[in-house]
């Protein structure tokens, strides 16, 4: 098999992992950086006050765009077994 070929898998690999895990991601920064300025203005510098919104946000990120995901993630392995013949011969 060719480097080229193996460096494209990698990167589709890469590619479809960032793509299927920014959700949960974002999510979990836009609301820790929504609670730290909360935290800010109000002066409450509770520790559990960070985690909690924030996994529970992340969870919910996970239930919405799950189907999504699964799809995504499908989508490239069914690619990737479809290309397996030509990479091979």
């Amino acid at each position: 098999m060719p480097t080229e070929t193996v460096i494209q898998l990698v990167i589709t690999a890469l590619k479809v992992a960032m793509l299927v895990s920014a959700p949960m991601l974002l999510t979990a920064l836009v609301v820790g950086i929504l609670v730290s300025l909360f935290q800010a203005v109000t002066q409450i510098q509770e520790m559990t006050l960070t985690f909690i919104p924030k996994i529970l946000a992340t969870f919910t990120a996970l239930v919405l765009f799950l189907p999504w995901m699964i799809q995504t993630i499908l989508d490239y392995f069914r690619d990737l077994f479809d290309s397996i013949p030509n990479l091979i011969g």
